[in-house]
C-alpha cells in the first residue's frame, strides 16, 4: 500500500513536466516534412541511402557526426542534421534553431572534411515554426 502512494505521488508530481514538454509545439503544429521529402526525391538530392559504405566515407561520416553530438550547446535539431559522405563529399541536411547553429554544425563538418568538400542543405526555423519549410 505504502509504494501504491509513493507510485502515485510520483506520477502527480511528473504531471507538470509533461505538461511543459507538450508546450514545446504550438497547439496547431503539423508534424508535417512532405515538402521535403518531396525535394529528397529527385535523383540528384543525396539521401542516407546515398551513404556510401567505404572506409573513408563512413570514418568521416561518424568524425562529423560525433563533433555535432559532443557540442552540448547545440539543439536537439543540430545535433539530428543528416551527414552523408559520398565520395570525399559531405552533405549536410536538416533544420536547426538559428544561423550560429548552422554555422557551428557547417565548421566542424569543414574542419574534418575540408571546406570545399561540404555542401550545406541546413534550414534555420525558429522554435515556433515547423521545420517542413
Amino acid at each position: 500500500m505504502f509504494l501504491g502512494r509513493i507510485a502515485l505521488s510520483i506520477a502527480i508530481l511528473s504531471l507538470p513536466a509533461i505538461g511543459l514538454l507538450a508546450q514545446d509545439q504550438p497547439a496547431d503544429h503539423k508534424a508535417d516534412n512532405t515538402s521535403i521529402n518531396k525535394r529528397d526525391r529527385q535523383k540528384d538530392e543525396p539521401t542516407a541511402d546515398n551513404q556510401k559504405d567505404n572506409a573513408a566515407d563512413r570514418e568521416r561520416a561518424k568524425n562529423i557526426r560525433r563533433a555535432i553530438v559532443q557540442d552540448k550547446s547545440l539543439s536537439t535539431y543540430a545535433h539530428n542534421v543528416k551527414v552523408i559522405s559520398e565520395h570525399g563529399t559531405v552533405t549536410l541536411k536538416g533544420p536547426v534553431r538559428s544561423e550560429d547553429e548552422k554555422r557551428a554544425v557547417e565548421s566542424k563538418a569543414a574542419e574534418i572534411a575540408g571546406h570545399d568538400n561540404v555542401k550545406s542543405e541546413i534550414s534555420v526555423v525558429s522554435k515556433d515554426s515547423d521545420h517542413s519549410r
